[in-house]
């Protein structure tokens, strides 16, 4: 198995996992490897080192990360771009997973929801930006979401 780091044209990096060079070459030649974030075909190969097992048993261990940034507290931020992108993509996760798509209906319904017509329940939907801009001068909580592809499947 050959474990490549790619990169989209947005800068989007995650990894991709091939049979040999050849089956990434051939995969990418027919369109088949896309950015899991954005959906992006046009996808180039990062430069990596291999890793090496040279000793069994061995635990790697990584330095400790410091608990105070000059003088004050962790701000727990993910050190690349890539922790970020995954706790992005765990976010939006679980904002599906708990979530009803309503879609188009979702003005009409976050307002029903708000002045008691129906029950309160965990909803996500289209609207325009206007719209949006109303239900918040309305008072009703919205909150923009990004529609990012391939939210359900699981990244490699």
């Amino acid at each position: 198995m050959k474990v490549l780091n790619l990169q989209c044209a947005h800068q989007h990096e995650f990894e991709g996992w091939f049979g040999s060079e050849d089956d990434f070459t051939s995969q990418l030649g027919r369109g088949l490897v896309s950015c899991p974030l954005c959906g992006d075909t046009q996808i180039q190969k990062m430069l990596s080192a291999p890793r090496l097992n040279l000793r069994t048993g061995r635990e790697d261990k990584a330095p400790a990360a410091p608990t105070e940034a000059g003088g004050g507290v962790e701000l727990g931020l993910p050190a690349s771009g890539s922790a970020l992108h995954a706790q992005l993509l765990k976010a939006m996760r679980q904002v599906l997973a708990h979530t009803e798509d309503v879609g188009e209906r979702f003005a009409d319904q976050a307002r029903a929801m708000h002045h008691g017509e129906m029950d309160q329940r965990n909803i996500r939907g289209r609207t325009s930006p206007e719209v949006a801009l109303e239900l918040i001068e309305e008072g009703i909580e919205v909150m923009p979401l990004p529609s990012l592809p391939a939210l359900k499947e699981t990244l490699q």
